[in-house]
């Protein structure tokens, strides 16, 4: 089948992969004129590990992965130990280590994988429709494609949802900010094998290391929308909201460089049940936008494209009924875990300063199973198991 998708973000990349896979002629287009990762690095848990090894790429994600062999929670402000425990239970549980990794390395594996050729960078969609059995698509440059499918993987403000849902739905904002970035480890800041996240005030400073002797690090702040960004006032804004938090975030901020540090109002999607509408479907962000907070984001857009791709494989009874398949399969799962990931969000940022201070108790209490079975939950059924 000749199928068009339309992003090449990692729900992209990784469901035009899995397509051509089972056979089919896919090309991906993408508005950006040069592709920059959305954040600089992304936690991928077991399950999205899993579907990049169905995919054949376990060795390339085991090199771009850092080796996290450990999980502690910190008290921001004193810098002593709330929980510290081995992840190890949970690997040999779920049978695959989860790898934090660089968003710009894994993006470029996956376009070497799929193959730079069959990408059209600079090329943002106008519009699009549908007659029997082809979808007509127009570019902004005047050019046009003819497609027998049309995936929307053009992420949260998606103008394929639109057209599925028959509106255009708004994103909430969360109530938080998350700033970005990488550095080189340093055991200043936390242990090398180890992810790290300091707590307090409804804040959080957290470290994960990724390939190349570096961490993955962000900050999150409650903080009102629409607030100003200048880069080069990052340290100083940081140093406010975490003024009294202990030496090793000091000493974060004080090493990160602010021209390579990104910065994010985290929103999500009302979740919904419709992934398609004739010959157009949606996967990844386009589909349930979510909070970064249980981890889970890219790890469901990877799980949608082996849902699609072996929906279109393994039925024969037409393409309408694969794809509504492939929505019954995915909406349940994915919805469920945006739901998660905000109640999560609003633990973590303090939406209720009672709840969040019993969180706080409960992680000085903690050995380690409570937060593992939690984490389990999420992986446990994927695509895969």
């Amino acid at each position: 089948m000749e199928i068009t998708i339309i992003g090449a973000g990692i729900g992209g990349l990784t469901t035009g992969i899995a397509l051509k896979k089972f056979g089919h002629q896919v090309t991906i287009y993408e508005q950006a004129e040069h592709i920059l990762p959305m954040g600089a690095a992304i936690s991928l848990w077991s399950n999205g590990v899993k579907c990049l090894n169905y995919l054949g790429l376990t060795d390339q994600i085991a090199k771009l992965g850092g080796q996290m062999n450990n999980l502690a929670y910190m008290d921001g402000l004193t810098g002593e130990v709330m929980t510290q425990f081995s992840l190890h239970p949970l690997i040999e549980e779920v049978g695959q280590r989860p790898y934090p990794v660089s968003r710009s390395d894994l993006q470029n594996m996956l376009m070497d994988e799929f193959g730079r050729d069959n990408i059209h960078l600079g090329k943002k969609m106008l519009s699009f429709k549908q007659a029997k059995e082809i979808v007509t698509v127009q570019f902004a440059d005047g050019t046009q494609v003819q497609t027998e499918l049309l995936v929307g993987a053009d992420g949260t403000h998606s103008s394929t949802r639109a057209y599925v849902l028959g509106e255009q739905v708004e994103r909430r904002y969360a109530g938080y900010v998350n700033w970005n970035g990488l550095v080189e480890i340093s055991e200043e800041y936390a242990p090398a094998d180890q992810w790290t996240t300091y707590v307090g005030e409804g804040k959080r400073v957290s470290l994960m290391p990724v390939a190349d002797h570096r961490f993955y690090f962000f900050f999150d702040v409650p903080l009102a929308a629409g607030l100003k960004n200048n880069r080069s006032h990052y340290k100083t804004l940081l140093k406010e909201y975490f003024a009294g938090w202990c030496p090793q975030v000091q000493k974060l901020i004080d090493h990160m460089n602010e021209q390579k540090t990104n910065r994010v109002e985290i929103h999500d999607i009302e979740p919904f049940a419709q992934y398609y509408k004739g010959r157009v479907v949606i996967v990844g962000d386009a589909a349930h936008s979510t909070t970064p907070d249980i981890g889970q984001g890219g790890c469901q857009a990877m799980e949608d494209a082996i849902y699609l791709s072996r929906a279109l494989q393994i039925n024969t009874l037409g393409l309408e009924d694969s794809l509504k398949r492939y929505q019954n399969k995915r909406n349940e799962r994915a919805n469920e875990l945006v739901l998660r990931a905000r109640k999560r969000c609003d633990v973590t940022h303090m939406k209720d300063e009672d709840v969040t201070k019993q969180w706080y108790e409960e992680l000085r209490k903690e050995q380690g199973p409570h937060i593992m079975k939690g984490i389990i939950s999420n992986i446990i059924g994927n695509p895969l198991d």
